[in-house]
């Protein structure tokens, strides 16, 4: 999917300069426990379902939302799980830092398929055989199969680097 109308017109004024945006991502399982995965078109990383919240939008109807435009996938979100900071530099080189909320979400129908053009392939995984990702998004996975009451955050003074954020991650 291309650019949201409200980040291009942003991308007009300031370039590939940093921007920050408000963005999700979900950790979505199945009734087998496994694990939605999607294989990104700009990066060919195998990744975490995830996008940006239009402007207006809750960040748990943006999940949803995200999830069944990307992959087909109808989800309920279960929970919140986590909150921080996510560095990006696009191959375009259009630089982000994303506030990423992620969620749970357990799908409750439609058949994972690539739904539009942000992916290659998508695919279910067991949590003991998911593809190579980076930290940041096993970091995710961690939090969200953990049965924890609070949602996950960085601690005070944490940095990119101890979070396993590079800036070139995607």
């Amino acid at each position: 999917m291309p650019m949201s109308p409200y980040v291009a017109g942003l991308r007009r004024l300031v370039g590939p300069e940093l921007l920050m945006l408000p963005g999700v991502s979900a950790v979505v399982v199945n009734d087998a426990g496994h694990i939605l995965l999607g294989r990104r078109s700009d990066t060919g990383q195998w990744s975490l379902i995830a996008g940006a919240i239009d402007p207006g939008e809750q960040p748990a109807d943006a999940i949803v939302r995200e999830i069944e435009e990307e992959t087909g996938v109808h989800v309920v979100v279960e929970r919140l799980v986590g909150a921080a900071m996510h560095p990006v530099t696009y191959p375009n080189g259009d630089r982000c830092q994303y506030l990423n909320i992620w969620f749970r979400c357990l799908a409750v129908s439609g058949e994972a398929r690539v739904n539009d053009d942000e992916s290659l392939e998508v695919g279910w995984f067991p949590p003991h055989a998911l593809p190579d990702m980076p930290a940041w998004e096993r970091l995710r996975v961690e939090t969200a199969l953990k049965d924890e009451p609070m949602a996950w955050y960085a601690q005070d003074g944490s940095h990119d680097t101890e979070l396993g954020f590079t800036h070139s991650d995607a």
